[in-house]
């Protein structure tokens, strides 16, 4: 009867043994699962310049600020013309343009938000991709699409009677007021013909 105790607990003692480290494994999975899941936000300000800015550069374009608590935390920035065109200053957030920015060439930029340890170059957030929009300002001339628009009308035709269609476009923004309008003008010959503003 002791050899057969003694066997039984040789067999039950393995089982308890895993069934400890399988218990410690889970602890340290939900402890790792509860970090992951712990939630930080990245908060910042709409990111927005408007275009040719004629002061001093470089330009404040917004702020990008995380809820990560760190002495060692350090702000990059990466994307289209990061440390070139635009710039942050590592421990405030501060996002700064380096050039004057023309909407008609470009008008929004994504880059991604980081935010490391310096002491190890550890992501401490997950990173976040932002938009910076380029406001338009209204400083394009409308230009007609071609150098000469032909146009006949055969004699003695009644008033009113369409003669040709000319069309002029403005590159500005379209979805700002007045900005993209064209209106129309006959600067020579008004005592002749008349143009709406649909050309």
């Amino acid at each position: 009867m002791r050899h057969l105790v003694l066997l039984f607990s040789l067999f039950l003692a393995p089982a308890f043994a895993d069934s400890g480290s399988q218990k410690s494994t889970q602890n340290l999975c939900s402890n790792d699962v509860s970090h992951k899941r712990q939630k930080r936000d990245w908060i910042w300000n709409q990111m927005h310049i408007k275009e040719e800015i004629d002061t001093p550069l470089p330009h404040h374009v917004g702020k990008i600020t995380s809820s990560v608590r760190n002495n060692n935390a350090k702000y990059i920035i990466e994307g289209e013309y990061a440390n070139t065109i635009f710039k942050v200053e590592e421990t405030s957030g501060d996002v700064y343009a380096f050039e004057r920015l023309d909407r008609e060439k470009k008008a929004e930029y994504e880059l991604t938000a980081l935010i490391i340890d310096r002491t190890n170059n550890r992501s401490l957030e997950r990173p976040s991709k932002f938009i910076i929009k380029v406001y338009d300002i209204n400083d394009n001339a409308p230009v007609f699409v071609q150098k000469v628009f032909n146009g006949s009308v055969p004699e003695m035709s009644p008033v009113g009677t369409s003669v040709t269609k000319v069309t002029a476009v403005d590159a500005d923004d379209p979805t700002v007021s007045g900005h993209a309008t064209v209106t129309y003008e006959v600067t020579t010959g008004g005592e002749y013909f008349t143009i709406d503003d649909s050309g």
